[in-house]
């Protein structure tokens, strides 16, 4: 694993890859693969603990969470209003005992698209409430820019739509959040289908993944956690090496002027 320590939510932490709860097809199955990816962050819904499937079930699930000893990052998932939103986020900080929220409102039932308005809205709240808000919103860099203004320092555009494995629809308006932003933490969240996908986000120059689907629906849950692991941390090495710019022309990586030619002598 890559050592180098970087910093989100006032927590220092080794890996940039955060991990979603929901989805796995056995507790165990999740447990093994949040612990192959070597997450450190691991999203929970309040809403899936406070409905769940009967009590011991979400016993043992809340049992493994602790045991993996990682933070715990709630989401506001299902929220429709910033008056829900902001309800379920205090719900929240005291069941988890956390001041950390994934704020999602969603405007849009068909694509899940968050609602820009109400997200601006609930994200002020809270922030005046002493949060930490991790700010679920799509690639649009006026309402990244609303976010940074209400004291968000940390914003999570889309790469598409929730559950869509479509990857970065739109790469130039990621990016140009994160020149906008340059001492923002930037958390790309949702529609990563493939490892691929995660490293070219880490690439532009993100700071992190967040991700569920993909590792979870994955045929081998357990072995795509790890893909994704590498993919995470070989897209932020290259991107700290300098990935080369692409060019028009082709250009010869060996020079051929002043290099000596074998031929046959008579």
């Amino acid at each position: 694993m890559n050592n180098e320590l970087w910093e989100i939510g006032g927590k220092t932490l080794q890996s940039r890859l955060l991990i979603g709860s929901a989805l796995y097809p056995s507790p165990s199955k999740m447990e093994d693969a949040i612990k192959i990816s070597g997450a450190q962050i691991v999203t929970v819904s309040l809403r899936r603990q406070a409905a769940g499937e009967g009590e011991n079930a979400a016993s043992q699930f809340w049992d493994i969470i602790k045991d993996l000893n990682i933070h715990v990052l709630p989401n506001t998932a299902g929220s429709h209003s910033a008056k829900e939103a902001i309800t379920t986020a205090q719900m929240a900080r005291e069941v988890f005992g956390t001041n950390w929220v994934k704020l999602e409102v969603i405007g849009d039932q068909y694509n899940l698209q968050p609602d820009p308005f109400e997200t601006v809205k609930a994200a002020e709240v809270l922030i005046k409430e002493g949060f930490e808000v991790f700010p679920y919103t799509t690639d649009d860099l006026v309402v990244a820019k609303r976010l940074a203004d209400v004291g968000c320092k940390i914003i999570m555009p889309w790469g598409s739509q929730i559950g869509s494995g479509k990857g970065l629809m739109n790469p130039d308006n990621l990016l140009a959040i994160r020149k906008q932003f340059p001492s923002l933490q930037l958390i790309i969240d949702a529609g990563i289908g493939k490892p691929s996908h995660a490293t070219k986000a880490m690439e532009l120059g993100y700071d992190g993944v967040l991700l569920n689907s993909a590792i979870a629906l994955a045929a081998d849950p357990i072995k795509m956690a790890n893909a994704f692991r590498l993919a995470i941390e070989a897209g932020r090495l290259g991107y700290e090496a300098g990935v080369m710019q692409k060019r028009d022309f082709a250009s010869a990586s060996t020079p051929t002027i002043g290099t000596p030619f074998w031929h046959q002598v008579d």
